[in-house]
């Protein structure tokens, strides 16, 4: 492709918007543009990167013997009520774009598939004869952000490959989960990408076990900890490990202590010079479920630990049907103004004790008239701890469970890992912390939708038992990106061959000089005849701009017809380390195709 025929504007300042390297060099370089709020257009060149990052997930996928189709955007609303979700995605979470037809009936824009497909299944998968059936897409998604950022990264509009499987048993889901977590690093490795695949929470997609799949890189929303022996990786959200030992108490006699000015584990740590791992700290949340019912829950953890909020999330799920309940829609710290719609008295925050009374809550009847008391791991085995009083500016310490507190019968794991804990799998490995950006999530979903949509296959043994699910997504426009953040420096954007939009550029210093002009034409049609793609920078701009445009778009390799043409010579420059040499004329063509042949097959 001639540059000078194509739509291509650069930009030497960032935009205003932009917030990242990645979504600053896209819009300079001239491969996206913005139309609204988290909406952006797919110029020429990042349509070609597109491309290619679909073409090698389709290649991959096809390997293991999915089949592609294409899924309705256009969602009704029926659908996703079967399966409970139309209120999380609607109202609790609000991520999905819902909207009604002039017949006045209720659809939504699909930000996931998983109703849509077990539909398909449920019509169309009669006996175990047809499975296991593994179906996949590359379609565009919409998603109603809170805050769209980031470019790519988190749009409203973006392009996804989801793909689902269907299966007899849970041992032939296991299968191809695993099929699809070696496509995946396929996928990640064929496309130049360095990256870990993770332990990771289901969210609102639900389902047992799950991965991510992260592309490592300093502007990564998630933080990854993991080990050396590279035997562990987890989202810090799922991430499980050992807590630091708690050291002994010095309090050996139970009683009551003035600790004025101690609302904090800090503070009070100080004041009664003992290590925060002595301390029962007592966190109070207010869960809202989707039946309306709203539950305080009192959560007794060490002082030296931190709630981590998805564990919590998904430990009150489990609660949920004890309070006539489906799912969480909201869960938070209550703050003053929540606190005075049920508090009885004023609550002794900072000086909680693990035995708050039920009767600080005013029951209603969406109101759970007692504490939901839950006490994590790290809590269990303390001895002569110290802890609230329910009196501010007071705490009591030698406490003990079964003597002083009745310790909560439901024990949670419900702590935040951290950079620095020792590894289950192995005590002497300590956990280390990386950004890294999601790329792709696989999930085991069991049964969870198949049961809830009535989606049954006959056995063998003529039996009608629900399809076991899995759900596999890649974040095909977010790679794209994520790729762009991996790889830069201060001159643009540095593609990894497999999916950059060209893999070379031929540049013509100077267009009234015929042997430049001539040679750097024979040479451009050779690359492409070759197999190579190039473009010729044949626009009426001085050198300096070409060389420049040239490194921020970040085409792998640049030929340049210059000087060196009087000894038969042209230059030619590796863009990933600005490495430059001068090749013959003859040879030059050899030269890249073998440099790109070589990166391809890597």
């Amino acid at each position: 492709m001639r540059l000078s025929q194509m739509l291509f504007v650069t930009l030497r300042e960032d935009p205003a918007e932009a917030e990242i390297p990645s979504h600053k060099l896209l819009v300079r370089a001239g491969y996206i543009r913005r139309v609204g709020s988290g909406v952006y257009v797919y110029l020429p060149f990042m349509w070609r990167v597109l491309q290619k990052v679909s073409q090698i997930v389709r290649e991959e996928m096809n390997a293991t013997g999915a089949q592609e189709c294409l899924l309705t955007q256009l969602q009704p609303a029926e659908l996703w009520q079967e399966s409970g979700r139309w209120d999380t995605y609607t109202k609790a979470e609000g991520i999905m774009f819902a909207l009604e037809d002039r017949q006045g009936r209720q659809l939504g824009l699909g930000p996931t598939h998983e109703e849509v497909i077990t539909t398909v299944a449920r019509d169309m998968i009669r006996s175990y004869r047809q499975l296991p059936l593994n179906l996949y897409q590359i379609q565009t998604k919409f998603r109603d952000e809170i805050r769209p950022r980031f470019g790519l990264m988190r749009g409203r509009e973006f392009i996804m490959k989801d793909a689902y499987s269907f299966h007899v048993d849970e041992a032939s889901l296991k299968e191809t989960y695993h099929d699809m977590h070696d496509a995946y690093c396929n996928i990640l490795r064929r496309s130049g990408l360095e990256f870990r695949a993770v332990d990771a929470d289901s969210g609102a997609i639900g389902g047992s076990g799950s991965q991510e799949f992260m592309v490592l890189a300093e502007a990564g929303e998630d933080e990854v900890l993991y080990t050396d022996d590279g035997q562990y990786a987890a989202n810090v959200e799922k991430a499980l490990s050992l807590p630091p030992d708690a050291v002994p108490s010095q309090f050996t006699t139970f009683e009551k202590r003035e600790t004025p000015n101690t609302p904090t584990i800090a503070s009070l740590a100080k004041f009664l010079d003992c290590s925060p791992t002595q301390i029962v700290k007592n966190v109070l949340y207010q869960v809202t479920y989707d039946n309306g019912m709203d539950v305080l829950v009192l959560v007794n953890i060490r002082g030296d630990q931190d709630v981590n909020e998805t564990k919590l999330f998904n430990e009150l799920t489990q609660c949920a049907a004890d309070y006539g309940g489906k799912a969480v829609i909201g869960l938070e710290v209550p703050d003053a103004e929540a606190q005075a719609k049920w508090a009885t008295k004023q609550l002794p925050l900072g000086y909680i004790a693990p035995n708050l009374e039920d009767s600080y809550i005013q029951g209603s009847e969406t109101l759970a008239p007692n504490f939901l008391r839950l006490i994590d791991k790290t809590a269990v085995d303390l001895e002569n701890f110290i802890t609230g009083s329910n009196e501010s500016g007071y705490h009591v310490v030698g406490a003990n469970w079964g003597r002083e507190f009745e310790q909560p019968s439901r024990v949670v794991d419900v702590r935040t890992s951290m950079v620095g804990d020792r590894a289950l799998h192995d005590p002497t490995q300590t956990l280390k912390s990386a950004r890294g950006i999601e790329i792709g999530h696989i999930f085991q979903l069991g049964t969870k939708y198949s049961i809830a949509m009535n989606a049954t296959y006959t056995s063998e043994q003529g039996e009608e038992n629900p399809l076991y699910m899995g759900c596999y997504g890649v974040g095909v426009s977010r790679l794209a990106q994520a790729a762009v953040e991996q790889s830069y420096d201060k001159d643009g954007i540095i593609w990894p061959v497999a999916i950059a939009p060209y893999h070379a550029i031929v540049i013509i210093p100077n267009l009234s000089d015929v042997e430049q002009v001539r040679a750097a034409e024979a040479i451009y049609n050779e690359l492409n005849a070759a197999g190579v793609e190039t473009l010729l920078d044949d626009r009426n701009e001085r050198a300096g701009v070409k060389f420049k445009d040239a490194d921020l778009v970040g085409i792998p390799f640049r030929i340049v017809t210059g000087r060196s043409l009087k000894n038969g010579n042209v230059e030619v420059v590796k863009r990933a380390g600005h490495e430059a040499q001068e090749i013959g004329l003859t040879e030059v063509v050899a030269a890249v195709k073998g440099w790109v042949d070589e990166a391809l097959q890597a």
